[in-house]
């Protein structure tokens, strides 16, 4: 699980990495290189990993523990981008303790046609695990979606597709289904016609908008009419966009935008976590932060450490002064109240 350098989540996770699509501007495939380490020295360990074989032939690698270097270090991508199942990784998701909008298979085409049903089964067991996270999937392969028969109604998992232009517009019919749904244009490499965009704003929640990265020979660096178009039409429609920082040069900061959907706001938050930082007032039972109530201690004899031993809210707090005739403490936090307990003494 890594904290994301991708501006529209939060965080990546990665149970497979691979990818057969063999896009030429790729990214991920460019940093699993770098990652790699010795492939063929890592293919020859063969007690270190399983094969899946597909039906069309292809060989899959499941790895149940983390392969290392001679260093001991982790090799994060030991196949290079060949198709790889982490079974190590499934349980990161219990490490987060805040509700997170967490892009699944950022290294990977989690629903390319070579990957088994199997391997999809178990992603979404463990995102049903833990659905206080927002899940986003990113595919080139929209009908697999509905082909493999992926949960839907669910509002915190959010189902995308990749296209590049008008050259690969069709791929946004098969997002057809009852669920949240968002369209990727990246890189944005040649323009779209207004009718698709309308289209595209009529089926999704959200647009998402990036240009090629790198300096590279054959970069395409998309026109800033292409955008405004996207943009304009998203706008009447109501259709929050997110523009990458890749477009700051194209459109320049002042025409940025950076919408999220509601949903993708709100942050959950995990029943360990709520208990760590909720608790109930011991007189009226209301539950509140126990940084925003008044804490009880205790101690039997002097020099004693004090023994917190329950929380009380700020309005039976005040209560209880009143009642037992305690002067009101000079705490920061309590000027409010405590001219308010000053007043309620006059008047009485």
């Amino acid at each position: 699980m890594n904290r994301s350098r991708i501006e529209w989540c939060d965080h990546t996770w990665n149970p497979i990495t691979g990818c057969l699509h063999e896009c030429p501007y790729c990214y991920a495939r460019k940093m699993s290189v770098r990652f790699s380490g010795d492939v063929k020295r890592n293919k020859a360990a063969i007690k270190d990993y399983r094969i899946h074989r597909t039906q069309d032939g292809k060989e899959l690698y499941i790895l149940d523990q983390a392969m290392l270097s001679e260093t001991g270090n982790t090799l994060v991508y030991p196949f290079g981008f060949e198709p790889t199942l982490h079974r190590y990784r499934f349980n990161t998701l219990e490490k987060l303790k805040m509700g997170n909008n967490i892009f699944v298979g950022a290294m990977a085409d989690i629903f390319g046609e070579w990957v088994p049903d199997e391997w999809i089964a178990e992603i979404f067991g463990i995102c049903q695990k833990y659905p206080i996270h927002n899940y986003l999937f990113l595919t080139k392969n929209p009908k697999r979606y509905m082909q493999y028969g992926v949960p839907i109604g669910q509002d915190n998992l959010w189902y995308g597709t990749t296209i590049t232009g008008g050259d690969d517009i069709d791929r946004i019919s098969s997002l057809v289904m009852d669920a949240k749904k968002f369209v990727s244009i990246e890189p944005l490499q040649n323009s779209i016609a207004k009718e698709d965009i309308k289209a595209i704003c009529e089926i999704t929640d959200w647009i998402i908008i990036g240009a090629e990265t790198g300096r590279h020979n054959g970069r395409i660096e998309p026109v800033p009419n292409w955008i405004k178009g996207i943009v304009s039409i998203a706008e009447t429609e109501n259709v929050p966009v997110f523009m990458k920082d890749s477009l700051v040069e194209v459109v320049g900061e002042k025409q940025m935008r950076r919408e999220f959907p509601p949903q993708l706001q709100a942050k959950a938050i995990s029943p360990k976590m709520r208990r760590k930082l909720y608790d109930a007032c011991c007189v009226c039972k209301t539950s509140a932060m126990k940084s925003e109530m008044m804490a009880l201690s205790v101690r039997s004899q002097r020099g004693e450490q004090p023994k917190q031993f329950a929380f009380m809210c700020r309005i039976c707090f005040l209560d209880m002064c009143r009642k037992y005739e305690i002067q009101m403490p000079k705490l920061e936090t309590f000027k409010g109240e405590a001219k308010c307990f000053g007043e309620m003494e006059k008047d009485t």
